[in-house]
């Protein structure tokens, strides 16, 4: 427990900022207490934070007009300028400056009309550092929410923006870097992955970093057509070839010369096409159906496939050769259940987009709300996410998105539970998480219902499951 006097002498650093700059978040506590001032910044100082303090409103000001931080921690009665005046001027010269007010357990009213006047969430002394972690972090995620979404509008705002991959969790990291090495290079791509995993995006990515650039990028869905339909999309055909082909038609081959052809579905396409497919990549020429001019053309193939083509090969239903010749470089497009991290940015890019096509100004979605879609396992990936925040934007009437603007089913949804609990012989951490997810397995998942059976606060828990999840 973090109590609000501590004895002096427990801490002795002065208030001078910390070369500590772990995780780059910069915290000004304003506290006329010194020592409880010290001792919450050696402790924010231990997690990583820079920080600074002040004993008052008036060297706060001082303090915020040389040193932009990203969070105010301050009390709120101090002498010379109490925390009310204090918070009032930040927002004045900081609008966008998160603040948290700290106040006695007996004078609640008072954060609540700090709440009002701009603060962002309040605390209690004495201290609970563990309280203290939780406010924070949902803090910095607020912030971090709202910087995301003014990017996403920017952007949005941005003639002909260049394709990115939403995220920045270490399997898409690795994609990136992976993306970044091949874009120049001229070997032909295959891109492997779950339906909704966003194989196109990788494959306009690749596209759009090479030097193809400024030619052209030309989709084919090989899963779409029949096998005539199919060749004459790719080679083209002449007039009379088959019944309907009232003329001459370039393909996709043509289309698509000094630029890149990305052949979605790449598993389905029948045996005769493969063979074509084959003499196309190991001699660059083709004929159009129903022709026998030879023509040659410059362009990269980038395949995509949600099956396992090694499996097909082994099933006969897929040519080893053309396998061999298409996966080159191969490029695995990440399932959501494995970049949980990334659900936070996409949702909110996802109600940036949605939210301007139904003219609606939705701000933010519930830390409950947002709990759920992060236990979910999204077997239809990315695609799946997009479509449940499109169906809560249109039905949402307010400007948050809640619970009940989620599939109903969705509230079924569980952390899993490690039953291997040894009293001795597990760490308290252990038993904390046993405790956490049980309790939250039997309310259903309510987390207000969990913080309540536990003794802790609705914010703890939350941090909790987001924590484990992440895991």
């Amino acid at each position: 427990m973090l109590n609000g006097y501590l004895d002096n002498n427990t801490y002795s650093t002065p208030d001078e900022p910390t070369r500590y700059t772990a995780n780059g978040r910069r915290i000004l506590v304003v506290d006329d207490e010194t020592g409880a001032r010290t001792a919450l910044l050696e402790l924010l100082k231990d997690e990583g934070y820079e920080v600074r303090g002040a004993p008052d409103g008036f060297k706060a000001i001082g303090i915020l007009q040389q040193w932009p931080c990203d969070l105010l921690l301050t009390d709120l009665r101090m002498p010379v300028m109490d925390g009310l005046t204090l918070l009032k001027k930040v927002k004045e010269l900081r609008p966008e400056m998160v603040c948290i007010i700290m106040t006695a357990y007996g004078s609640v009213e008072n954060a609540v009309e700090a709440m009002k006047l701009g603060a962002d969430d309040y605390l209690t002394k004495p201290l609970n550092f563990d309280a203290v972690e939780v406010v924070l972090a949902r803090a910095f995620e607020r912030m971090d929410m709202m910087r995301e979404l003014d990017e996403l509008r920017r952007e949005r705002t941005v003639p002909n923006p260049r394709t990115r991959i939403i995220g920045n969790s270490p399997p898409i990291q690795e994609v990136n870097k992976l993306i970044e090495q091949i874009a120049t290079a001229r070997a032909t791509v295959l891109i492997t992955g779950e339906s909704g995993t966003g194989k196109e995006l990788i494959a306009r990515m690749i596209h759009e970093k090479s030097d193809r650039a400024n030619a052209p990028f030309v989709r084919l869905h090989c899963a779409a057509l029949s096998e005539t339909l199919l060749e004459s999309e790719l080679f083209g055909h002449e007039k009379g070839s088959f019944t309907g082909a009232t003329g001459r038609r370039q393909g996709r081959f043509e289309e698509a010369d000094k630029g890149t052809l990305f052949l979605d579905e790449i598993g389905e396409i029948p045996m005769a096409t493969q063979v074509k497919l084959l003499r196309f990549l190991q001699q660059r020429e083709f004929e159009r159906v129903g022709g026998n001019r030879t023509i040659t053309v410059d362009v990269r193939i980038v395949a995509a496939t949600n099956r396992d083509l090694q499996q097909a090969v082994r099933e006969g239903d897929f040519r080893e050769d053309l396998y061999f010749r298409l996966n080159v470089i191969h490029v695995k497009s990440p399932p959501l259940r494995t970049r949980r991290s990334d659900i936070p940015v996409l949702v909110r890019h996802f109600i940036v987009k949605y939210s301007e096509e139904n003219r609606k100004q939705i701000k933010d979605i519930t830390a409950e709300a947002l709990d759920i879609l992060m236990a979910y396992d999204w077997p239809g990936n990315v695609r799946e996410l997009e479509n449940v925040i499109e169906r809560a934007v249109v039905l949402t009437e307010s400007d948050i998105i809640d619970v009940n603007h989620l599939p109903p089913d969705f509230g079924q949804t569980t952390l899993s539970i490690s039953h291997d609990i040894r009293i001795p012989g597990s760490s308290l951490a252990e038993l904390e998480r046993f405790a956490i997810l049980k309790t939250y397995e039997a309310t259903g998942g309510n987390t207000s219902e969990t913080a309540d059976m536990l003794g802790i606060s609705v914010r703890k828990v939350q941090y909790k499951l987001k924590e484990y999840r992440e895991d």
